[in-house]
């Protein structure tokens, strides 16, 4: 969005000790180094913590944001499903973790707006793959293999996911009907006699009002390399936690660039904030039912940020299909691909209809 140019994002800290590369350890909140066991404190965030600055919408579609609010980095676009993931500068051939694809890098740089804050990592791998199998098994008729190969298989892929938070203030105008029940006594022929029933009736009033709402961190997803589905079904995210970005906190991670451009974002933010004023507007129509005639709305002050919020990402090809599995790096909720077990579900039909068998024979005889 800047024209200054700007350097790459290495997300590297090599250690005082060995000089080894170190990992952020969740849960821990620090680097650690695994040749040789030394650990650095990440340094407090400080005053900061708690008041990360939102970046004005405006000036960004305009390309107007200061240059410290843009990096670059080195990205691979995956050729199957879109994925762009950060590598190091030293890495030329990897798998896509979001689709299990063999993909070589490339020297691109890919020019976004940077982080604003993220949600560091609770839960380390060997937790995550816990949560992973433990959801695996307790899916009906899911292939045993699969679960056994989830428990035993290929390290899983801690991934911070790009993500918009957006905050606006709206003031509405609306016209509209409020709708009030009443009921009539009405005398009906049934089975050839007269009966009095009540039948409900709306009688309608126009009326016309004013709502007004601030929006706080309504949050979008900015990746398409997901489904959607998993993606919300990880929610919700305690985003009063948020951290000021720190490069540290990727140490030993991925992240994902966004793919969801900014003003693309901002409309299903809008999709959104609409939903919710329509019902602010039903609930100040009132009355026992509601029509809404129109709804004209003044949104401003609106402010964003892009934040990374972290995944454990799993992605198995498992007799000729890929399965892909997220699990929430903070709360361990999973969610993926249903897997199926064809034998285990004829094996399910076959004792049913032994048992519907049984039951008529019995039945039968009883008679």
């Amino acid at each position: 969005m800047a024209d200054a140019q700007t350097t790459h994002a290495e997300h590297r800290f090599p250690c005082d000790t060995c000089g080894s590369d170190l990992r952020f350890d969740p849960g821990d909140h620090q680097l650690i180094c695994d040749h040789c066991g030394n650990i650095e404190q990440i340094e407090s965030a400080g005053p900061w913590k708690g008041s990360i600055t939102e970046l004005d919408f405006r000036q960004a579609v305009a390309h107007r944001l200061a240059d410290e609010d843009i990096e670059e980095t080195r990205v691979n676009t995956c050729p199957n499903c879109g994925a762009q993931t950060e590598f190091d500068p030293d890495i030329h051939a990897a798998e896509c973790p979001f689709c299990a694809t063999p993909v070589v890098t490339d020297t691109g740089a890919h020019r976004h707006i940077k982080p604003r804050g993220l949600l560091p990592f609770e839960l380390d791998e060997k937790r995550a793959r816990g949560a992973l199998v433990g959801w695996l098994g307790g899916l009906w008729f899911a292939p045993n293999g699969l679960t056994d190969y989830a428990r035993k298989g290929r390290k899983m892929n801690g991934i911070y996911v790009p993500y918009w938070t957006f905050d606006a203030d709206t003031k509405s105008q609306y016209t509209g009907q409020r709708g009030t029940h009443y009921y009539e006594t009405k005398t009906v022929m049934r089975d050839g006699k007269r009966q009095q029933v009540r039948v409900r009736k709306t009688r309608w009033r126009r009326v016309s009002g004013r709502v007004a709402r601030f929006f706080d961190d309504v949050l979008v997803l900015a990746s398409r390399s997901l489904p959607k589905t998993y993606t919300d079904g990880l929610e919700p995210w305690d985003l009063s936690a948020l951290e000021p970005y720190k490069p540290e906190y990727l140490a030993g991670f991925r992240a994902e660039g966004y793919q969801v451009e900014l003003t693309d974002g901002f409309d299903e933010a809008r999709a959104f904030m609409d939903r919710m004023i329509r019902r602010d507007v039903k609930y100040d129509i009132g009355g026992d039912d509601q029509r809404i005639g129109s709804v004209e709305t003044d949104v401003h002050d609106v402010t964003f940020k892009h934040i990374l919020l972290p995944i454990w990402l799993a992605a198995y090809k498992y007799r000729g299909k890929t399965y892909r599995f997220v699990v929430n790096g903070r709360t361990g909720r999973v969610q993926g691909e249903r897997p199926y077990s064809a034998w285990k579900i004829a094996f399910a039909v076959v004792i049913g209809l032994i048992l519907a068998l049984i039951a008529g024979f019995v039945i039968a005889n009883s008679q």
